[in-house]
C-alpha cells in the first residue's frame, strides 16, 4: 500500500465543550459546496446529532449517504472498527469520500482517539491524522475550565482552537480567555468563530499533527516565559507560571505547558533513556509533546512528538548553513513536574 501522503485519508478530530457549537460547525462544513466528500463519524453520545434534514434517509443504517455526497455514520462499536470498515468500503468503491471528521462527545479526552491513528498498523496505513480541533465556548469557558478537567485536557490537546460565542461576552473577557488558553497550550493557534463560520482552510489540511520540522510556539508565551530578560543564557529565567500579567486569573490550571530550549546538543542515548522513563511514569498525564532537536552525531534535525505514552521520532531536514542549532521542546500536560523534566533534560545534554 502506498504510504505517501496522497495515498492516505486525512482525518480530523473535532472536540470541544458541550454546547460550544461542534454540530453547527460540522453542519456548515458538510453543507457548504466545497466539492469535498467528507465522512463524518459521530460518537453516538453526541448531545445533538446532525440534523436528519441534511441526511438522505433516516434509516437504521450505520452509514448514511448525504444529499451532497458526504457520508455520515454513528459509532456503535469502537472507532477502530468503524475506521477500518470505512477504508475497506472506500477501497472496494462502495463509498467515496476524501477525508474523515470524527466528532467526539463533549466530555471526552481526545487522547485515545488520537492514539488509534498511531497504535494500529492497519489504521496507520489508511489514514493520516491531520489535526485535533477544539471548540471553546466563550460564554461558559471559565466555569467549564475551572470545574472540568476534560475541558482543560481538550484545550491541551488541540492543534487549532476556535472560540465560539465571543459576541456574547465583553472583548476584555475574550482577551483574558485567550491569555489563559495560551498558558495551557502555546502551540495551537486560537481564532474566534461565529456560528461555525470558519474558513475551511483553517479546518482541514492543517498538518498539525505530523512530524514536521516546525515547532510553532506562541511568541507571547515565550516572552512571558523569559520575563523580558533577553540575554541568551540557556533558559535562566523559566518562571512562566509566576509572571504577573495585569490580567492574571486567580485560577491556576492543572493543564500547563512549558518549553525547554538549549543550544548544546543532546546525547542521543541519554535522551532516549530519559524520555522513555518519563513517558512510563507520566504518560497518562502527558497530553501532547513535541520537539525539534539538535542531536550530537547528526547533521539533521531530529523531530519527536507524542500523545500520552505513544512517542515517535523522525529525522528531519539538515540544519541550514548559518542556522542556529538549537533544541526546542514543548510539553503540555496535567501537573507535570516541570523541574524534574527540565533538570532531567539538562542532564541529557552532551
Amino acid at each position: 500500500m502506498s504510504n505517501s501522503a496522497n495515498g492516505l485519508i486525512p482525518a480530523t478530530i473535532l472536540t470541544g465543550f458541550l454546547g460550544a457549537g461542534k454540530t453547527t460547525l460540522l453542519k456548515r462544513v458538510l453543507t457548504e459546496a466545497h466539492g469535498q466528500k467528507i465522512a463524518v463519524i459521530e460518537n453516538e453520545f453526541g448531545e445533538e446529532n446532525i440534523d436528519t434534514d441534511i441526511l438522505v434517509s433516516d434509516t437504521n443504517e450505520q452509514i448514511i449517504q448525504m444529499s451532497n455526497g458526504c457520508v455520515c455514520c454513528t459509532i456503535r462499536e469502537d472507532l477502530r472498527t468503524t475506521l477500518s470498515d470505512l477504508a475497506a468500503k472506500r477501497r472496494k468503491g462502495e463509498l467515496t469520500f476524501d477525508r474523515v471528521v470524527i466528532e467526539t462527545t463533549g466530555l471526552a479526552d481526545p487522547g485515545p482517539v488520537a492514539q488509534t491513528f498511531f497504535m494500529d498498523d492497519e489504521i496507520a496505513e489508511s489514514y493520516l491524522l491531520d489535526s485535533v480541533l477544539t471548540l471553546v465556548d466563550a460564554k461558559h469557558a471559565d466555569e467549564q475550565l475551572n470545574t472540568r478537567q476534560e475541558a482543560r485536557m481538550q484545550v491541551g490537546f488541540a492543534d487549532q482552537i476556535f472560540i465560539s460565542k465571543s459576541d456574547l461576552v465583553e472583548p476584555s473577557a475574550v482577551e483574558a480567555l485567550i491569555h489563559r488558553i495560551k498558558h495551557m497550550n502555546p502551540r495551537a493557534p486560537i481564532q474566534t468563530a461565529h456560528f461555525g463560520e470558519v474558513a475551511l482552510s483553517k479546518v482541514f489540511d492543517l498538518r498539525g499533527f505530523n512530524l514536521n520540522a516546525k515547532l510553532e510556539i506562541d511568541p507571547d508565551f515565550l516572552k512571558a516565559d523569559d520575563h523580558g530578560h533577553h540575554h541568551h543564557h540557556d533558559h535562566d529565567h523559566e518562571h512562566g507560571e509566576h509572571c504577573d500579567h495585569p490580567h492574571h486569573h486567580a485560577h491556576e490550571d492543572d493543564v500547563k505547558s512549558f518549553v525547554f530550549r538549549s543550544d548544546k546538543p543532546f546525547n542521543p542515548a541519554k535522551l532516549e533513556d530519559f524520555l522513555g522513563a518519563i513517558v512510563q511514569v507520566y504518560g497518562p498525564k502527558m497530553l501532547r509533546y513535541k520537539g525539534v532537536l539538535h542531536m550530537k552525531g547528526t547533521e539533521k534535525k531530529v523531530i519527536f512528538q507524542g500523545v500520552h505514552q505513544m512517542m515517535g521520532s523522525d529525522l528531519g531536514p539538515k540544519w541550514m548553513p548559518g542556522e542556529k542549532k538549537q533544541s526546542k521542546m514543548v510539553f503540555i500536560g496535567i501537573d507535570l513536574p516541570k523541574d524534574v523534566l527540565m533538570q532531567g533534560l539538562e542532564g541529557c545534554l552532551a
